[in-house]
């Protein structure tokens, strides 16, 4: 895989799309699917950043988030890595220093409500200047710029309109 490593690289933290409600689905959490409405989000994020220049895609093992990001990562002739820092319930200093590891490489890794605000919070809290809080709706994305080396600024995009 090809890395990034002069210049700016943008990493691009998304929230997994819509599945419905919890509490709707019988099986188990983590095999719970997009619903439609999900299916159109990630569609959308597909053609948002279909001309990126993205190297990897990493994902929550959470059904919801690799199919968000399926469909981006196929275009780029990319499989979805799974990566346990994506989980829900996992810390955000596990996030962050998987951000920080990929400063060199134009990313796109997909999370959960309570993974991301807290990453976003922590490095808010650190230092880093955010446009847009630290909070992300469904297939919202935060645009994460980095020197190449370490994170410079974050931006965070609403989620595509979706029918």
């Amino acid at each position: 895989m090809l890395a990034v490593t002069s210049g700016s690289v943008t990493i691009y933290l998304v929230r997994h799309a819509n599945a419905g409600s919890r509490s709707d689905w019988d099986g188990d959490d983590r095999d719970r699917p997009l619903n439609r409405k999900g299916d159109e989000q990630s569609e959308a994020l597909r053609a948002r950043y279909a001309d990126r220049p993205i190297t990897r895609v990493l994902s929550s093992p959470a059904v919801r988030c690799q199919q968000t990001v399926h469909p981006l990562a196929h275009d780029h002739g990319l499989e979805v890595q799974l990566c346990d820092p994506l989980d829900e319930g996992s810390p955000a200093d596990e996030g962050i220093a998987l951000l920080r590891s990929l400063a060199a490489t134009e990313a796109v890794l997909c999370s959960h409500g309570d993974v991301i605000p807290a990453i976003m919070r922590s490095l808010i809290d650190k230092g880093l200047p955010v446009d847009g809080g630290a909070s992300a709706s469904k297939a919202g994305v935060y645009e994460i710029e980095t020197d190449g080396v370490d994170l410079v600024s974050a931006t965070y995009i609403p989620p595509p309109p979706s029918d």
